[in-house]
């Protein structure tokens, strides 16, 4: 007869844990230690009672850990500080908070196309099919989006402005 799933928890718990601390650390332990836990629980019952239960938790354990290793690899890395505009985009070297000031000053389409063109990153193309126009009237509404931005707002500087200044120096 098996025994309880209580008792294997408590009998096997701390080798499982010992497994996962060694495999992730100490912060991610805890979670892989549940997850396996978890899987276990739900297979228990059909598991022979003739198995090595501290080998099948191991390798229960072992592929929760692999787990949280993938999703790890998948996630952002944190960063002490972020910076005030993402890289690669057009408009650097801003305040956020004014920058975003200004473009809510913006008029409606103008505004819609700077934040899909700009933020989102969509093509033209794209920018034209969600605001129903054509691909020029995008095209002219994010120019004169960034026409009215580097008018109203003076910590504007787009990648243009920046090679032109270092040609002039």
């Amino acid at each position: 007869m098996k025994q309880p799933f209580e008792s294997v928890v408590a009998q096997h718990g701390a080798t499982v844990l010992r497994v996962c601390r060694v495999v992730l650390g100490p912060h991610d332990a805890d979670d892989a230690w549940s997850e396996t836990f978890l899987a276990a629980m739900r297979a228990y019952p059909e598991l022979p009672e003739t198995a090595n239960v501290e080998a099948w938790l191991v390798t229960i354990a072992h592929r929760k850990a692999i787990d949280v290793l993938r999703a790890t690899k998948r996630n952002p890395l944190p960063v002490d500080e972020v910076p005030e505009t993402p890289a690669g985009h057009d408009v650097v070297d801003v305040e956020a908070a004014g920058l975003w000031s200004a473009v809510k000053e913006l008029p409606s389409k103008q505004r819609q196309a700077i934040a899909y063109r700009y933020v989102a990153g969509l093509a033209y193309a794209e920018i034209a099919e969600i605001l129903g126009g054509t691909v020029e009237a995008a095209r002219r509404a994010a120019a004169d989006g960034l026409k009215n931005l580097r008018k109203h707002y003076p910590g504007a500087i787009t990648k243009g402005a920046r090679r032109e200044r270092h040609a002039q120096r």
